[in-house]
């Protein structure tokens, strides 16, 4: 059985679809795409799918009507995509069931963000194939323990918020997340915050992890974007296996 979340992404727009598709599937995605609400329905009747990506405005059934339809006999998690910005768009989207909205253009970084943050948010799942054990500049975190080691092999204390944090760091390397994508990721929003919460939770790792606090080389901000971590992260299986015949 292939373990890799089932994404439909509905869109009547073929370029979006294409591109989107492509992306998702580079970072360890099953994707099918589907134009209309005809065809999204052909797709849902056949498989299982974990999370629908669905656009706003589409001739025919919207992506609201279509919304509101599967939220009829279905939670199957949907993200929905819109053109449109007002508040009131996005309030009425999420009254009619859907889990995140994101606004057209969107960065494909953000949207997979999105979509992880909304899978472990439903079921739990986080994308980590089979690897538990992840490393990073002489660090090793393992998700089993739940357990922090430093370059000495020493344990380091991390409080829940700490470590839901550098698990979202380490899962989204070398790339810069704002501090919205940050508390999706590690708090999956179950509770309001502020945006400064981010920084004071940054502020506390860095404590923890950098070596020069007033100069970081694991993570750094990016001045009105938020943060990235530096560090390549390396999968315990993707690690060469020594003494094989």
């Amino acid at each position: 059985m292939d373990a890799k979340p089932h994404i439909l992404v509905v869109d009547d727009d073929r370029e979006i679809r294409e591109l989107t598709s492509r992306f998702l599937q580079r970072n360890g995605l099953r994707v099918e795409t589907a134009a209309n609400g005809i065809e999204m329905s052909e797709r849902l009747g056949s498989r299982r799918v974990d999370l629908i990506v669905l656009d706003r405005v589409m001739p025919g059934e919207d992506g609201l009507e279509l919304c509101r339809d599967l939220r009829r006999h279905s939670r199957v998690p949907i993200i929905m995509l819109t053109l449109l910005g007002a508040e009131t768009e996005r309030i009425r989207g999420l009254q009619l069931g859907a889990d995140d909205y994101l606004q057209k253009p969107f960065s494909p970084e953000e949207l997979l963000a999105r979509i992880q943050a909304v899978l472990r948010r439903s079921t739990g799942y986080i994308n980590t194939s089979t690897c538990r054990i992840l490393r990073f500049a002489g660090w090793t975190l393992d998700l089993n323990r739940r357990r922090l080691l430093n370059p000495a092999g020493a344990a380091i204390s991390l409080t829940d918020g700490e470590y839901d944090l550098l698990q979202a760091f380490v899962h989204h390397p070398q790339i810069v997340l704002s501090r919205d994508q940050l508390l999706d990721l590690a708090r999956g929003r179950s509770t309001i915050a502020f945006d400064r919460s981010i920084d004071m939770q940054v502020m506390r790792l860095r404590r923890k992890l950098e070596r020069n606090r007033t100069a970081p080389d694991l993570i750094q901000t990016v001045r009105n974007k938020g943060y990235v971590f530096i560090p390549e992260v390396v999968r315990q299986s993707d690690e060469p296996k020594t003494g094989q015949p």
